[in-house]
């Protein structure tokens, strides 16, 4: 798929550079993420641009982990008035109360042991899948903890920049 037949993408290359960082910012908090996109300019395709985006998760070190984390809400509490962070978290959203509040103590028992929030690439995950992945994931040492995490960053973040490569111009928007 070329930039020309993907308006977004077309958008993004053409973008001034603060309006650009603004939308990665928007995809994943991480500066060093975002500095390492926005420095790979312009791309010929939205597989070139995912390409890129990957190789800056993949270079990403601790503090920018974090940074990047910092930026996620727990599972089954989206961010108010985020339909980002809803519809990714959709899952969640008809989940039995018992399971919301288990949801809630292994979100706790998660972050307390690692010290951020849970992060999982939650699109298309059923209330129940989500659950078992902390639970399964409440067992890893940091390290391996770490990887994962770098791996589910990848997967939101590419979800994320496939619709900013697709989407049509918004009537007024300034966004790329």
């Amino acid at each position: 798929m070329s930039s020309s037949s993907t308006p977004g993408l077309a958008r993004f290359n053409a973008a001034e550079e603060h309006i650009a960082r603004s939308a990665l910012h928007e995809i994943c908090a991480s500066t060093a993420w975002a500095d390492d996109v926005l420095a790979r300019r312009p791309y010929r395709d939205a597989e070139e641009l995912l390409t890129a985006a990957d190789s800056a998760v993949a270079r990403l070190g601790a503090a920018d982990l974090a940074e990047a984390m910092a930026a996620h809400p727990p599972i089954g509490r989206p961010a108010p008035g985020d339909p980002v962070s809803a519809r990714e978290q959709r899952g969640m959203a008809d989940a039995p109360a018992e399971l919301r509040a288990e949801m809630l103590e292994l979100n706790l028992a998660y972050q307390e042991k690692f010290g951020h929030v849970f992060l999982i690439c939650a699109t298309g995950l059923t209330a129940r899948q989500m659950r078992d992945a902390v639970r399964d994931r409440l067992g890893n040492g940091p390290e391996r903890e770490r990887e994962i995490v770098r791996r589910e960053l990848g997967r939101i973040n590419r979800i994320r920049l496939a619709r900013l490569a697709v989407q049509a111009p918004a009537e007024g928007a300034s966004r790329p």
